[in-house]
């Protein structure tokens, strides 16, 4: 993949992404009102999905990295943790730090301009209690993180690494990326992080079954755009994430949820929906992220088709970032009882779960067009 031509541009939040111009109009001034060109926009309502590479510098991606080691090690510098992480040996507690305190590398964090300015949050949390659940015979992870001890690991998950760890929160928020979605979606009110979800795949990890994003988000309205950032390069023998081309156009968006996200027929429910729609397996066009360098993102319609085969390296780690994100103005719904993630917000409610406002700790804005 030849990246393009890129500008800098600083958020004002400490991240500075590496913008691509696509084309010659892709970007205008950088005073608030730049906007994606309308080439770059139509081509993502045709296709579902938009690719933008070496946004972020590999500097920025080694502290990212680094971070989500410290995560795995139980180490959360807003003072909370995930919703939902692997679980840790019972030898290492999790541990809480002080901003002060941080693990954080201090030679990239004074050097790196694009994070420089990510010591300034202060931990925080928006008071609201999850219970984790351990199942018995659940894998463990090593002291020192995704580098340990990985034997009976198959696929490392985190939910929501922003509420532990401000770097992530910071990029997540970024002013710059949420103008792309929102640009993207037709959002004219702006986008909200709705989640955010860590893969981290060892060598030798399994399959991610083809699916689709929007059936798990309980909102209204129920549009849902996801940006996926790679954390390492995606070497074809990583599993790379893979689009059905153009299958954000199907019909009904509640349909595509995996009761089992790792099977050993990744495209059943691929095929299902497709031959709801006339259209034969044969006929499906898939479109790999092999060749995105770490750094580079892909933004995808909520109603796409995707998933990735497995690790096949020995030695390879493959690691991702995924950002959900809703219209800014989006509320709960009925439905929204029903999810493990989120019910907490709605379960001990009265009257109409329309009537909750999101709290923005926990579902933050990232800015306003």
């Amino acid at each position: 993949m030849t990246p393009p031509q890129c500008s800098t541009n600083d958020d004002g939040g400490g991240f500075r992404l590496r913008i691509p111009l696509l084309d010659d109009d892709s970007y205008h001034d950088d005073s608030g009102n730049r906007v994606l060109s309308q080439k770059t926009i139509d081509k993502f309502r045709s296709d579902g999905f938009a690719v933008f590479p070496n946004v972020l510098s590999p500097d920025a991606v080694d502290a990212l990295n680094d971070r989500l080691e410290d995560v795995l090690r139980g180490v959360y510098d807003r003072g909370q943790k995930p919703d939902k992480t692997p679980r840790l040996l019972k030898s290492h507690k999790p541990q809480s730090l002080p901003r002060d305190e941080s693990t954080y590398p201090s030679n990239v964090e004074t050097e790196n301009p694009e994070i420089a300015a990510a010591a300034e949050i202060e931990p925080k949390g928006s008071g609201k209690k999850k219970k984790h659940r351990k199942k018995k015979g659940s894998p463990s992870v090593g002291p020192i993180g995704f580098s340990g001890n990985l034997e009976n690991v198959k696929v490392l998950q985190i939910i929501n690494i922003h509420k532990a760890d401000s770097l992530f929160r910071r990029l997540e928020t970024s002013a710059s990326l949420a103008k792309i979605v929102a640009e993207l979606a037709g959002w004219e009110e702006g986008a909200r992080l709705a989640q955010d979800q860590v893969w981290a795949k060892p060598p030798g990890a399994p399959p991610l079954v083809f699916h689709r994003d929007s059936p798990y988000f309980m909102f209204d309205p129920p549009d849902v755009v996801t940006v996926w950032l790679a954390l390492d390069d995606m070497d074809g023998a990583l599993g790379p994430l893979e689009y059905v081309k153009g299958s954000h156009l199907w019909g009904d968006g509640r349909v595509g949820s995996a009761k089992q996200f790792f099977q050993a027929d990744t495209r059943s429910l691929l095929r299902s929906a497709a031959e709801r729609e006339g259209i034969p397996e044969a006929d499906l066009e898939f479109v790999s992220m092999e060749g995105l360098e770490r750094g580079g993102l892909s933004v995808h319609h909520g109603r796409i088709w995707h998933g990735s085969a497995g690790n096949s390296s020995t030695s390879l780690p493959r690691r991702g970032l995924g950002l959900h994100f809703v219209p800014s103005t989006v509320r709960f719904t009925a439905d929204t009882a029903k999810s493990k993630l989120w019910k907490s917000y709605v379960e001990d409610l009265e009257g109409d779960p329309s009537e909750v406002e999101l709290p923005e700790e926990d579902f933050p804005l990232s800015t306003a067009l």
